[in-house]
């Protein structure tokens, strides 16, 4: 009596249920298979010149001065005077700017950095000279090289220069590099006024790289010349 009395209240206890609620798995289709794809995204710099170092190598100060010269050369029609933006600078901003300058080739802000360098700070190294040289070299600015060595000439007071600095060969390679023939026998004359070759032993490979440079620059002479040091100090070795 019971079990019939539920089996006809069955219907009443089981509710309909409604299949928007209901969560059963999309058939896939056969044959297919998932992938997804990747899209490479590149961004690139606005302009051709390199991004700004920060960090240990560039303060907020010479970021803010390389930014203030370009704004001032591109804006004006004339050369401004850039005196007001760098003398403002610590040695260690103003070099950094300096080198900042000469590695985005923009020599011609570079130069401006470097006499102030020059006017601040006396007789600067001889590896600051060769980083311009190489610069102008780089950018074919051969009068303004030509330049460089004069000053550096004026700098030395007419005397000698650091022939035991490592500045001295790269100064070599880049003026003989733009085929500068009066800046190369400069440099020598620089040189023999200071000792080298005479007071002092000359280096094996600046006499190579010297005298190979003033027989391609058409100075046969002083090629022979700086050759024959080479030989002197092996004279001097044997002995």
């Amino acid at each position: 009596m019971a079990s019939s009395t539920l089996y006809q209240n069955l219907p009443f206890l089981l509710k309909p249920v409604n299949p928007l609620y209901t969560t059963r798995p999309r058939p896939r289709p056969t044959g297919a298979t998932t992938t997804t794809a990747y899209v490479a995204i590149r961004c690139g710099p606005r302009s051709n010149r390199g991004p700004l170092m920060k960090g240990r190598i560039l303060s907020i100060e010479a970021i803010n001065a390389i930014q203030t010269l370009k704004r001032a050369h591109k804006s004006s029609s004339t050369t401004p005077d850039y005196s007001p933006i760098l003398s403002r600078l610590l040695k260690a901003d103003l070099l950094a700017t300096l080198r900042e300058l000469l590695r985005q080739d923009h020599c011609a802000l570079a130069l401006h950095a470097f006499s102030a360098v020059r006017s601040e700070y006396h007789n600067p190294d001889l590896s600051l000279y060769a980083d311009v040289a190489a610069a102008l070299a780089r950018n074919r600015m051969v009068e303004d090289l030509d330049r460089l060595i004069y000053d550096l000439e004026i700098d030395c007071g007419g005397g000698g220069i650091q022939c035991d600095d490592k500045g001295l060969i790269r100064l070599i390679k880049a003026v003989i590099g733009a085929d500068r023939r009066e800046s190369t026998v400069r440099i020598y004359e620089m040189m023999k006024r200071s000792g080298w070759g005479s007071t002092f032993e000359a280096d094996e490979y600046v006499v190579k790289v010297l005298s190979k440079g003033l027989r391609r620059l058409g100075e046969e002479r002083l090629a022979v010349e700086v050759k024959g040091l080479s030989r002197a100090n092996l004279e001097k070795l044997s002995v």
